[in-house]
């Protein structure tokens, strides 16, 4: 859906009788009451496996000094950025459940936008860091000391959570030139920026223009460049005659990075690039659901299940 369309679709106020709201109701996932304390215990427990997974695997790789190379890095930002999603949303949904549709103001919204949007941001550069550093292992392994040195590792990682700390401050700022009046209910079970445009008194095609450029660039460029990376170590393995166990060792650490790469990507372009409105919106809901609380979830047994020197530190630490 482009643009044009969903801003079509978007609701407004006549501009007579106008009463501004600064606190918002969020819907939730489902409106059904009597399933309210089954949906808390489910996420409850999801949210403390989903810490546990994540958190679990940081410790694991600042513990054992095997894991302390440029790939564990990378993994021990990504499921950071994982476990701050996690946390930005689940844990005010779990209030939500609980109290029944609680009022939220404007300010916590943005708090808990922006560090949503930080968080995703983050991770789309995380993601090309760790398959370029496929590619160096496999297409450049004379230079792969050099090229992933500590220190550059280190500037590549503060770089991606720069740019994830500035990209949804854009969308925060556009945000305040808007007026909400009458209505309050936002359509949600967290403070996605979309469903913000949809009750604005204020024309919000700025806003929903601006978020569909940036989205669509930061996808498309940082989705390009792992399909590109992977694409030069499939060729690079294909064109090696060696032993059979070659390709094996693609499939199995690449593969789980592909597995979690494109589960993400496709979630976050039915959101922002190709949002839905209408019937659709719960629909947008379950992509967002996915994002937020399942991805944060399996990630770090994707990457676990499939590490061997993550799982020798694990059976250390366990013996220990």
């Amino acid at each position: 859906m482009t643009v044009t369309k969903f801003v079509g679709r978007l609701r407004g106020c006549d501009g007579e009788n106008q009463t501004l709201v600064t606190k918002f109701v969020l819907k939730g996932i489902i409106e059904c009451l009597e399933l309210r304390v089954p949906l808390f215990l489910v996420f409850l427990l999801i949210y403390a496996i989903t810490m546990v997974g994540n958190l679990g695997l940081i410790f694991l790789i600042w513990k054992d000094s095997h894991l302390h190379t440029p790939m564990s890095y990378f993994l021990g930002s990504l499921v950071f950025a994982d476990a701050c999603t996690s946390s930005s949303v689940t844990t005010r949904m779990l209030v939500n459940i609980l109290c029944n549709g609680e009022m939220i103001s404007l300010i916590e919204c943005l708090v808990q936008y922006y560090f949503f949007g930080s968080s995703a941001t983050t991770e789309c550069f995380l993601l090309v860091l760790m398959a370029y550093d496929h590619y160096i292992a496999i297409c450049n392994l004379l230079l792969y000391l050099v090229v992933m040195s500590n220190r550059h590792c280190t500037w590549l990682i503060s770089v991606s959570y720069l740019i994830g700390f500035m990209h949804p401050l854009i969308h925060v700022g556009l945000l305040f030139r808007l007026m909400f009046c009458n209505y309050n209910v936002i359509d949600h079970f967290y403070c996605e920026i979309l469903p913000f445009y949809t009750i604005s008194c204020t024309d919000p095609s700025l806003n929903a223009l601006v978020v569909f450029i940036l989205s669509a660039c930061i996808q498309a460029i940082t989705f390009m460049s792992i399909i590109l990376s992977y694409t030069r170590v499939l060729l690079a393995i294909m064109g090696k005659k060696s032993e059979k166990g070659e390709s094996k060792a693609f499939l199995s650490p690449y593969g789980a990075h592909l597995l979690s790469v494109s589960s993400f990507y496709g979630t976050l372009f039915f959101m922002y690039v190709c949002p839905g409105t209408g019937p659709d919106k719960y629909q947008d809901k379950m992509y967002s659901l996915f994002y937020t609380i399942i991805i944060p979830l399996f990630n770090p047994f994707i990457y676990s299940l499939r590490n061997k020197e993550v799982l020798g530190a694990l059976r250390k630490v366990t013996k220990k």
